[in-house]
């Protein structure tokens, strides 16, 4: 039985992700900080087959007993600070988790395989970095691929970029099997409710039910390449079982502005956006990412993956969800 270690299980891909390396009949460990993490209890309710394990991207003692004890098959380090609005206030410590996080598993992974210069580690043992496409930023051309250049326009960014490059730099100076999937905006009802596409979905749930008369939101004109989660770790599973590491772009190939995103939102509850949603400066960007597309074309060919679902049926349900959510609440 194969075993794989996730970094960041109580988010929406670690949950997904943990799900779908079940259904193929992995053994799962889960990475939480601490023992009283109050997130905890979530990953265990939600997913009781999976093994917690403690460990902190911050700690790279922590991370190296983690996988000495699970002795992983995969890594799969999806654990970072996440949301970019939060990153130019706490620059320091998205720089340390998200960007050096990824140092310190890397290092911990050449330290239990025993790879050096000279005796590469081979592929025993199998690692999976979260790269974004934040990482592209103002973008220097459209569609975005795996050769085109970064211009990172967030902390948050300029800390995934340093976590992709020394994913490769580790790839070859130890021989590490070690991919990097940057993966496009890609959402579920699991997304966490600061987030664009959540903060719609759910806000239009809760003034179809009378729970919230308005929704303030920040800019709305830019636009993302947004696919369904669920779909996206299927990529980084597939990224894992090929012969040779190599570092993919995964998205959609099309994309739609948040305003677009609130009009099939509030439709789908049957109300006007424009009537509820009134724009707020607090939760503008210092900089901002205008547009971003992918170029999947490589893991389409190479991988074999496709997005299940349209960008209108990735709306509808985390909506139903949402509604459904709300209701029960009440």
């Amino acid at each position: 039985m194969p075993t794989a270690l996730i970094t960041g299980i109580t988010g929406q891909d670690g949950s997904y992700l943990a799900e779908h390396l079940l259904e193929a009949g992995y053994e799962v460990y889960g990475m939480v900080r601490g023992q009283e993490n109050p997130k905890r209890p979530l990953v265990e309710a939600r997913l009781p087959d999976v093994q917690v394990i403690e460990g902190d991207l911050l700690d790279q003692t922590s991370l190296i007993n983690a996988v000495e004890e699970c002795q992983p098959d995969e890594i799969y380090n999806l654990g970072a600070i996440s949301f970019v609005p939060l990153s130019w206030n706490q620059a320091e410590l998205t720089a340390e988790t998200t960007g050096l996080g990824v140092l310190r598993m890397l290092e911990a992974m050449r330290i239990v395989t025993g790879a050096t210069k000279s005796r590469p580690a081979g592929k025993d043992m199998r690692f999976y970095q979260a790269s974004s496409s934040e990482m592209f930023g103002k973008v220097r051309e459209s569609p975005q691929s795996e050769t085109t250049p970064f211009y990172p326009r967030s902390p948050y960014g300029v800390a995934k970029v340093y976590g992709h490059y020394i994913t490769v730099n580790f790839r070859e100076s130890y021989g590490l099997f070690a991919c990097s999937g940057i993966l496009f905006n890609h959402e579920s009802p699991r997304r966490g409710p600061d987030f664009v596409t959540r903060k719609l979905s759910l806000g239009a749930a809760r003034i179809k039910l009378g729970k919230q008369s308005e929704l303030l939101m920040g800019n709305l004109e830019s636009k993302r390449d947004w696919g369904y989660a669920a779909d996206y770790v299927r990529a980084m599973h597939l990224m894992l079982q090929q012969d040779e590491p190599d570092d993919y772009v995964i998205g959609t190939g099309e994309y739609h502005s948040g305003r677009e995103f609130a009009d099939l939102a509030f439709k789908q509850v049957g109300l006007k956006y424009e009537d509820y949603i009134k724009k707020d400066e607090r939760f503008m960007r210092p900089a901002e990412v205008d547009h971003l597309l992918a170029d999947a074309s490589k893991a389409r060919e190479e991988l074999g993956w496709e997005p299940s679902i349209s960008f209108a049926e990735l709306v509808r349900v985390m909506v139903e969800s949402d509604l459904q959510a709300e209701a029960k609440a009440t």
